[in-house]
């Protein structure tokens, strides 16, 4: 997935307090020695205030757009770790890690359930024993909700407008994103770009997540709380 654009305004839309509940859930798996890999770092705000936890971490992503920032930022904060331009779908390169964590429902980019089932058994190789998988992903209720979905706003001189329609596969959605954005003249450029997610019923993740070897599966929703048909978000922790 090529963010360009979405990736300049992607911060200003998502809500701050997420990150800290990500923190915390991380930390009810994870220890502060723990090497540990994050899929999807995108901006990677979420891996520096790991990072000035104490963790040891290392960010991963498919885009060079959000890699970009990510290390804009760390020059910012003077706060470094490594990042890592690479699809999750072919880990064999990497070393081992304590934790893996995906969240931001990163894994929802990845159409099919043979291509996660590819990535859950590309990340059970690359952790250690008894090592921990946290992932989070839109639930089969949050997809429905997304249809005609309308969200406008204008930041650091880009207009955009974000709507959103079901996909075709089921259990998808696709983000229509339209940008204006200022040009030295005052005048505005338009770009456009489609978002494509895709999420599949609680049971076949835990399915797929056996499937790729994982001997426990924990799973909650929406930070910490109980399944219900409105939840929000999934979340797993699943146990090599």
């Amino acid at each position: 997935m090529n963010y360009n654009w979405f990736a300049k305004v992607y911060d200003e839309l998502m809500d701050d307090s997420l990150y800290a509940k990500w923190a915390d859930y991380t930390d009810q798996y994870l220890d502060k020695s723990d090497h540990i890999l994050e899929l999807g770092c995108g901006t990677g705000i979420l891996a520096i205030e790991m990072t000035k936890a104490g963790y040891d971490i290392t960010g991963l992503d498919l885009s060079d757009d959000m890699l970009s920032l990510a290390y804009n930022r760390q020059l910012e904060t003077g706060i470094k770790f490594p990042l890592i331009e690479m699809d999750m779908r072919d880990l064999s390169e990497l070393e081992t890690f304590d934790g893996v964590i995906c969240y931001s429902d990163a894994l929802c980019y990845i159409q099919s359930a043979e291509e996660k089932l590819q990535i859950f058994k590309e990340v059970y190789q690359k952790l250690n024993e008894s090592g921990h998988f946290l992932f989070d992903v839109h639930s089969v209720y949050q997809m429905e909700q997304f249809d005609q979905f309308s969200y406008h706003d204008e930041v650091e001189n880009i207009v955009f407008m974000w709507d959103s329609y079901a996909g075709e596969d089921p259990y998808s959605i696709e983000h229509e994103l339209t940008f204006f954005v200022e040009q030295p003249d005052g005048s505005y450029e338009r770009f456009e770009e489609i978002h494509k997610e895709w999420t599949h019923p609680l049971e076949e993740y835990v399915e797929l997540l056996k499937s790729a070897g994982f001997r426990s599966v924990e799973i909650s929703a929406d930070f910490q709380q109980d399944v219900t048909e409105t939840s929000q978000r999934w979340f797993f922790a699943a146990k090599k």
